[in-house]
């Protein structure tokens, strides 16, 4: 895609700094780091969300952060590692081409998900809402 930023950086037109890369994905530090250290794994091919990328590209991905995640532990001495996806706008992806976030993170770093648990009215109404997921499995 001509106007993806992330399609030029694979294209070497923006540059990045790259920590790895194979025929499949391409792994390099974001620009705006949650947690210093924080890198991004992308197919070479342009995908946007999840579920329009083919399985065999998200096994390269996922396989791709654990190795990155493995780095920045025993690199960066990482106390633990978030890994992340988002997908569309209302779940906070910014660069419409897939992507996984690698972060490692330290006892103390001072990031915190602003993560507010909410509840089903009743049962009743997970169970219905459970229901319409498996009617599309």
């Amino acid at each position: 895609m001509s106007d993806c930023i992330f399609c030029k950086i694979i294209a070497k037109e923006i540059p990045a700094t790259l920590l790895y890369e194979d025929d499949y994905v391409l792994v390099f530090m974001d620009s705006g780091p949650i947690i210093k250290g924080h890198a991004l794994v992308i197919p070479k091919h342009h995908y946007d969300l999840i579920t329009e990328t083919p399985d065999a590209i998200l096994v390269q991905l996922h396989s791709t952060a654990k190795r990155i995640a493995t780095a920045q532990m025993n690199g960066l001495g990482a106390d633990g590692v978030n890994i992340m996806q988002n997908n569309g706008a209302a779940a906070g992806q910014e660069v419409p081409h897939i992507h996984v976030h690698v972060i490692p993170r330290f006892i103390g770093d001072g990031h915190h998900w602003n993560w507010n648990p909410r509840t089903y009215d009743d049962l009743d109404e997970r169970a219905k809402l459970a229901e319409k997921i498996k009617n599309h499995l």
